[in-house]
């Protein structure tokens, strides 16, 4: 069983399977513009809930949001099925490749052993499309990897029923049904609004407000916590915006190429000079996260460290909270 898809690497998983899925369906969509239409540029605070012994940061949405919004902002229809064991989950997933029907999976990538062992942590919302089956093994197109690769049965059932937070249940989903026509300019503008609503959202755990929030948070942590804890926490922050999804630079280059490619779309010239604007924000994102770095490895020569990185976030804040007012403007 071998479907005729076609594997694009991507620079991030829930974007490039969505993108890649709806491809192969016909739909030329590029990862940016699945983030983009689909809201994927999030900041999330609140401290009294804890991962990793740390306090819950993330830079993202729930798994599947990204996909979800942006499918039915374009009009397309998305099947998703969880299953309660894994006879009849692979049982399912075979008779979509007899139908030709590539389809996304939900996993845990602490199991998955193409994965080099520095990324292979208990995290269980990672994606990627299975698109064939050769003997007891599945063809497995993950987007984030160069090239395509392999699991056996075994092996993917393991990341399919991975357990803890988020447990994955075996998730498949695939597009059922696509519109004739897509009003693009319609998903485009949608996509934005619901972005910089976010972003600007007046409650103090989501949006700028919520990068603030933290802000206030890092200056208090060495004191409150201890240096060992604090520095656990920034390691942890580090973790969720920079490998746990490219949340913070990385995130911020895909909706400036988003931008990119709205402006040519809306002919709105104000939308490429806004993406120049998030590519240099992208730019900070990344040197907070090795400042953040050099803090808990020890490495940093600045003092009053905590407070520096702080001003720091805070400055971000205030770039992104001017940024998004601009979009929300210029749409």
């Amino acid at each position: 069983m071998e479907t005729n898809f076609v594997h694009h690497q991507s620079a991030h998983c829930e974007n490039g399977v969505a993108s890649n899925l709806l491809k192969h369906q016909g739909i030329n969509i590029s990862e940016p513009m699945v983030f983009g239409i689909g809201s994927g540029l999030f900041f999330f605070y609140l401290p009294l809930l804890k991962v990793n012994h740390a306090p819950a940061i993330s830079y993202r949405p729930m798994p599947g949001f990204i996909f979800n919004k942006a499918a039915k902002r374009l009009g397309i229809k998305v099947k998703r099925v969880k299953f309660s064991n894994p006879q009849s989950a692979q049982k399912a997933l075979e008779d979509n490749l007899k139908n030709n029907i590539p389809s996304g999976l939900q996993v845990g990538v602490y199991n998955l052993t193409y994965f080099p062992d520095e990324y292979r942590f208990h995290f269980n919302a990672h994606n990627l499309v299975v698109y064939g089956k050769k003997d007891d093994t599945f063809l497995i197109s993950d987007p984030v990897m160069e090239t395509v690769t392999t699991l056996t049965e075994k092996e993917l059932e393991k990341v399919r029923f991975a357990k803890g937070a988020l447990a994955p249940k075996g998730q498949m989903y695939y597009p059922v049904a696509i519109p004739a026509v897509i009003d693009w300019e319609t998903a485009i503008k949608k996509g934005i609004k619901n972005t910089c609503n976010d972003m600007l959202a007046p409650v103090p755990i989501v949006g700028v407000s919520a990068m603030r929030f933290l802000s206030r948070s890092i200056r208090k942590w060495p004191a409150k916590k201890g240096v060992k804890v604090a520095n656990h926490y920034l390691a942890q922050l580090v973790r969720m915006q920079e490998e746990i999804g490219t949340g913070g630079g990385g995130f911020r280059f895909i909706y400036a190429a988003f931008l990119q490619e709205a402006s040519v779309i809306l002919k709105n010239e104000k939308l490429k000079e806004l993406s120049l604007e998030m590519t240099t924000i992208g730019d900070l994102w990344r040197d907070f996260a090795v400042n953040a770095a050099r803090v808990y490895k020890n490495r940093s020569n600045q003092t009053d460290v905590y407070n520096s990185l702080a001003d720091e976030l805070l400055k971000l804040a205030d770039l992104e909270e001017a940024f998004f007012k601009k979009l929300k403007k210029a749409i």
